[in-house]
């Protein structure tokens, strides 16, 4: 019968031998953190191997991502769908088992881990989930949401900004089913992390209103079960237990310094490691009884059959709620969907309004939020400028659950937290902030995209538009980067019609992130007949035609009007020239060729004009085409200043199309 000196060995053994054969990696966390995996894992986590799916599972996070063998470890040896084989192929091209989690390779993974700080802020955002969840659809005796989220992190998390972001919203929102464990080992990959980091991490977290578990004996399974069982007793604040670890622990000559952290231990260590534990097996190889030890199918089986029996009964009680909660968790749409839109968007063109597309978008919002109890939006301290909230949205406020986010001056933290709601699933998280401010959320946008994940931006104040508050709030080069990031789909829409057609497209988008481009500044409705209509969500369509066109100037947002403008001008000079609106040059790029052709033929010459930087347009017009834009930083003053000194003007428009021909 093994020991669970013996159960978490098995961890130790695995991680150092596939770090080895990969010959780069980080065994150093995996090792130390043995034991308190082996107590989590082995007696506190509800989770089915056989269903990584189940609704009602526990989360578990691995922030400290780069000790991804750890979770390997811990999926093959419970019995999930990641076979030696795989962790053979740690590290490997088309490996289930890549350098960092990465969401959608490994199942029981729930997140990608590895920009240190972001795992444990997703795990803010799945606690959420839960807690809002379980306001919604809990009933009295009827608890069909009611799971905990497990983080392992460690000292770099810390150190993160983001860390401090999401746990203070943790603490703030009361998230008792959340529950950390910091990997206090002191090592870090330059060393000894007392040049660097000495902050009271314990009052820090009591400071954000957790409850802390100080000074726990890492490698002590009855003080980690005794955290471990106090952190659940919790009920009403997330609980970080402090764990002691030795880093490498199991490595005669390399346990407790940062050798151990990012790099293979050596042949001849790993040989001296297995002497010194007592692990008797070859590499790759864990005997029988350790397996028997470890393997929660069955376990995890039962846990599931209970919770599908409650779950049948809730629905005997209430089958329109247990029908709202399985097309929620499946994120399927209503039924009713396409009709709804359809029928918001006819009122929304009928209506014909001239106002700032972040007016457009609220309106767009409220359109859309009746049919979608699962929105929960947000702003970043920016709910009057963004125009984020609804008709009869209800805030988060002292820890009680609503559908609406003050998630104060935190972009970072709002963007990851978003993530992690997505990732929990049954909600459809939106947030907002100035789009200048998208810098600072930029690698959590990213990694919404890399992990495909229906995260909507709302990114208003979108240019040298937004006037007098200067350069340091004018965007100019950020709508053309967030195109670039794979994807990732970004609206730039011209007025209210492309701005509901670009809010739909977001939330019928299963596979990726949407940027909303909104303005600040007053946008004029542009009129169009039922087949241009329908264009408009191809991305990129023919707005104002004219027979025997000569060129094609090609503009997004505010620079729509002036692009009309400009064609309106060349006509009266016997100019013909077609204008296309592009709000999504990434939808754009989707179509056939065909399509594309047809709004942009070949042999035509081309102009664009954007309020932003030009080099991004080339893709479109070519070398022998103009661009109209700005590719310096702003300046203060007046929206309607600003546009003239920058030449971007119906005028400059105009004479650079007469350039190309």
């Amino acid at each position: 019968m093994p020991t669970r000196t013996d159960l978490s060995n098995a961890i130790r053994a695995l991680a150092m031998d596939a770090v080895e054969k990969a010959k780069s990696g980080h065994p150093g966390a995996p090792m130390g953190m043995a034991e308190i995996a082996e107590t989590l894992w082995n007696h506190h986590m509800r989770h089915n191997p056989v269903n990584p799916k189940w609704a009602d599972r526990d989360r578990f996070v691995l922030s400290n991502g780069h000790g991804s063998m750890l979770i390997y470890a811990l999926l093959h040896l419970t019995g999930y769908d990641l076979s030696m084989d795989d962790l053979k192929q740690f590290r490997q091209l088309h490996s289930k088992t890549p350098g960092h989690p990465e969401y959608g390779y490994a199942p029981g993974v729930e997140t990608t881990t590895g920009p240190l700080g972001q795992g444990i802020t997703n795990a803010v955002g799945m606690a959420m989930a839960e807690k809002v969840l379980a306001h919604e659809f809990n009933k009295p005796g009827h608890s069909i949401v009611d799971h905990h989220t497990y983080v392992f992190l460690g000292d770099g998390c810390m150190m993160e900004g983001i860390s401090h972001e999401a746990c203070a919203l943790a603490g703030t929102w009361k998230l008792n089913k959340l529950i950390a464990f910091w990997d206090d080992n002191g090592i870090s990959i330059d060393g000894h992390i007392e040049h660097w980091y000495t902050d009271d991490t314990a009052k820090r977290f009591e400071a954000y209103g957790w409850q802390v578990i100080p000074n726990v004996d890492g490698h002590d399974v009855v003080a980690i079960e005794a955290a471990i069982q106090k952190a659940k007793a919790s009920s009403d604040k997330p609980t970080l237990i402090c764990c002691k670890t030795i880093i490498g622990k199991g490595s005669p000559n390399k346990a407790g310094t940062h050798d151990v952290h990012g790099a293979a231990l050596g042949h001849d260590e790993v040989e001296a490691t297995r002497k010194n534990m007592g692990w008797n097996s070859p590499a790759f190889e864990v005997p029988a009884d350790i397996y028997a030890g470890w393997d929660a199918k069955t376990k995890g089986q039962g846990l599931e059959t209970l919770w599908n029996n409650k779950f049948a009964e809730y629905k005997k009680a209430f089958p329109a709620e247990a029908a709202e909660f399985e097309r929620r968790m499946k994120g399927e749409l209503p039924a009713n969907w396409k009709a709804h839109v359809a029928e918001k968007l006819a009122a929304i063109n009928a209506k014909g309004e001239t106002v700032a597309t972040r007016k457009a978008s609220q309106i767009a919002i409220n359109a859309l939020a009746s049919a979608l109890p699962e929105f929960l939006g947000g702003s970043a301290d920016l709910t009057g400028s963004n125009l984020t909230n609804w008709e009869g949205c209800h805030p988060v406020r002292h820890g009680k659950p609503g559908n609406y986010i003050s998630y104060g001056v935190r972009e970072f933290g709002m963007a990851a937290i978003m993530n992690g709601m997505a990732l929990h699933g049954g909600l459809l998280p939106f947030g907002g902030t100035f789009l200048m401010f998208s810098e600072y959320s930029r690698n959590a946008i990213r990694m919404a995209a890399l992990m495909k994940q229906r995260v909507i931006h709302v990114f208003t104040h979108d240019s040298i538009g937004l006037g007098e508050d200067g350069p340091t709030h004018q965007p100019v080069e950020q709508t053309a980067t967030l195109r670039m990031i794979p994807n990732i789909d970004v609206w730039r829409p011209c007025d209210t019609v492309e701005t509901m057609v670009g809010w739909a497209h977001s939330v019928e988008r299963t596979d990726g992130p949407t940027c909303h481009i909104l303005s600040r500044q007053n946008l004029p409705f542009m009129q169009r007949d039922d087949a241009t209509l329908a264009s408009i969500a191809k991305g990129g369509y023919v707005l104002k035609d004219a027979a025997g066109a000569k060129a094609v100037i090609i503009a997004t947002g505010s620079e729509v009007e002036l692009a009309v403008k400009a064609a309106d001008t060349l006509a009266a000079e016997g100019i013909a020239v077609r204008v296309v609106s592009m709000p999504s040059t990434n939808t754009f790029d989707r179509q056939d060729a065909a399509y594309r052709e047809s709004v942009l033929p070949k042999g035509l010459p081309r102009v664009a004009v954007e309020a932003g930087v030009t080099d991004f347009w080339r893709k479109y017009v070519g070398l022998e085409g103009a661009v109209v834009g700005i590719d310096t930083f702003g300046e203060s003053a007046p929206a309607p200043a600003l546009f003239k000194h920058f030449g971007i003007t119906a005028e400059a428009v105009a004479a650079a199309v007469k350039s190309v021909l």
